[in-house]
């Protein structure tokens, strides 16, 4: 019985090479043909070999790497030895080896600091054009002067855009979000040197910064959510970082009004309200820096994902940043979503610049409710994102949730272009939420739908680039809709935004779904995969040894 034991590894090996020769492979195998006394099912035990172990013959060839499948170890020095116990776990693999994953509880500190600072930058961007009509007066400028406040960080956005996306590539998350967090706090504290009438150009300086703040926080999503969070939860991830932005532009509608109410006739009580207003947001700006230093790093020890694992797998001097952007740019599906996704969000802008004018305009000194509105809006919508964000998760139907979102944020803008001046604030309210659900739902589900179909690019240049069209996007529609609206009334613009939004939905129609992330997570994919770039400053994962072909 001993002597048996013994032979069996030698025994068990011949048996397995004769069992993949004759049945065509180790494809073959996978299918569930085997030679005869060979069950593909039989369990076999674990074996050990030593270098005393008999050779298998040296005609028989180990099998290619190129067959598809991920190959776990390297070649012995005896070569043959190895190559059996590669095909014997080929056989016994119902598919490729999964690489190691975790998750870990600092990705929700990560999540919510990060959410926290794109929530005030958010706050900085919609807290002018909400007062539109205080500001005018209290600086002696004119309705195109505020807009440009707002404006200022769609400009700015798309000319940094490529220089943020290429910092975020080469020296990673970490730094990125630092220069995000650290220019938000810096804009907010020369804001509170411009609360006097005679300072407005400090005021369009200090918003100038807060913008360029934006192009590292805009694009991060995306990126936060795949590095930190594993693939049943990745959506989710995006979405509540997409939402922290909402809140703040949520925030931003509600709370400047309430703080600097409209005191036409006295002047030195504005200031001193928006003086209030200015030096709370650089508080709570100093503290959320801070704890950005202290809670981020680059990424967690051991990737919470196959997708990401492979990526980190992968040799980082292969990947080119210019050649990223190529792939993108070649990429038709993304192109299309690119040019729908601007569309939708730039009229989202758009609305939300313009909103206080809208109202106001039919209904003559609400400029609280005007704020009200905006909040519902926001709200309805940050609870969309979070549903579709779920659902993403659980159904992964991308270009379905997606078109349908797309056609019912064009019926809710409809509707609410068609009751604007019915006369009713609760109607505006209620069109305003349905607009608002769908409209402001969309955000993440672009982001996320990008880096699907883009996949192994990386996210941070897929979601800085859905930005840029949506910040072209916005200074257009804002200057025509303001233009519309001026010469016409709010109808008009809102009509041009509709014209627009259809547009959009036939684009979407035609985007291929290729959902090559999740085929990654599945382990279905056989797409060469290439690297990212950035090199963790923690210490190193246990290294897996692999040659991965996908």
């Amino acid at each position: 019985m001993t002597g048996a034991l013994a032979d069996w590894p030698a025994d068990f090996h011949a048996a397995t090479r004769q069992c993949v020769l004759l049945s065509g492979g180790v494809r073959a195998a996978h299918a569930g043909r085997a030679a005869p006394g060979c069950s593909a099912h039989s369990p076999l035990p674990r074996t050990t070999h030593s270098a005393d172990s008999p050779e298998p013959p040296r005609s028989m060839e180990p099998p290619s790497p190129g067959n598809g499948h991920l190959i776990p170890g390297k070649h012995s020095s005896n070569g043959d030895v190895a190559a059996v116990r590669e095909e014997s776990q080929a056989m016994l693999s119902p598919g490729p080896p999964r690489l190691e994953t975790r998750l870990y509880r600092r990705r929700f500190l990560v999540l919510g600091v990060f959410s926290l600072y794109s929530l005030v930058n958010a706050f900085q961007w919609i807290q002018y054009s909400i007062l539109s009509s205080v500001f005018t007066g209290f600086y002696g400028v004119s309705f195109p002067h505020i807009d440009w406040l707002s404006m200022v960080y769609m400009l700015a956005y798309v000319p940094l855009i490529f220089p943020a996306t290429w910092l975020l590539d080469t020296r990673g998350l970490r730094v990125t979000a630092l220069l995000g967090s650290g220019l938000n706090c810096l804009g907010a504290w020369v804001k509170c040197a411009s609360a006097r009438p005679d300072l407005f150009p400090v005021t369009l300086l200090a918003q100038l910064v807060c913008s360029v703040a934006q192009v590292f926080i805009l694009g991060l999503p995306s990126r936060v959510a795949s590095v930190w969070f594993g693939p049943k939860e990745v959506s989710t991830a995006c979405a509540t970082a997409v939402l922290g932005n909402q809140l703040g532009t949520a925030i931003g509608f509600l709370l400047p009004p309430v703080l600097v109410p409209r005191t036409d006739h006295d002047k030195e009580l504005t200031g001193h309200n928006i003086g209030i207003m200015f030096y709370g947001t650089a508080a709570v700006s100093t503290l959320l820096f801070i704890l950005t230093i202290v809670v981020f790093k680059e990424k967690p020890k051991i990737p919470p994902s196959q997708s990401q694992a492979v990526l980190q797998d992968s040799p980082p001097e292969k990947y080119s940043y210019k050649l990223s952007i190529m792939n993108l740019f070649r990429n038709v599906p993304f192109l299309l979503l690119l040019i729908s996704y601007g569309i939708m969000t730039g009229a989202f802008y758009s609305v939300s610049t313009l909103l206080n004018q809208m109202i106001t305009h039919h209904y003559e000194g609400e400029e609280v409710n005007a704020g009200r509105i905006g909040l519902t809006l926001v709200i309805a919508g940050m609870v969309g994102s979070v549903i579709c964000g779920v659902w993403l998760d659980y159904t992964k139907t991308y270009k379905q949730t997606t078109l349908t979102v797309y056609i019912l944020s064009f019926v809710g803008m409809l509707v609410f272009t068609f009751t604007l001046d019915l006369g009713n604030l609760v109607i505006v309210f209620v069109t305003g939420g349905i607009l608002g659900f769908f409209m402001t739902g969309y955000l993440p589900l672009g982001f996320e739908f990008a880096v699907e179909i883009t996949y192994p690019e990386s996210e941070g240049t897929s979601s800085g680039l859905l930005n840029a069209s949506a910040q072209i996007f916005g200074i257009l529609f804002t200057l025509a809709q303001g233009k519309l609206m001026s010469d016409y009334d709010p109808r008009a613009g809102n009509i041009f935004l509709c014209a627009w939004m259809f547009v959009g939905i036939i684009l979407t129609a035609f985007i291929k779904s290729d959902l090559r992330r999740h085929n990654v997570n599945a382990g279905i994919s056989k797409s060469e995969v290439k690297s990212v770039p950035v090199e963790s400053p923690v210490e190193p994962a246990p290294s897996i040894q692999s040659a991965t072909q996908l």
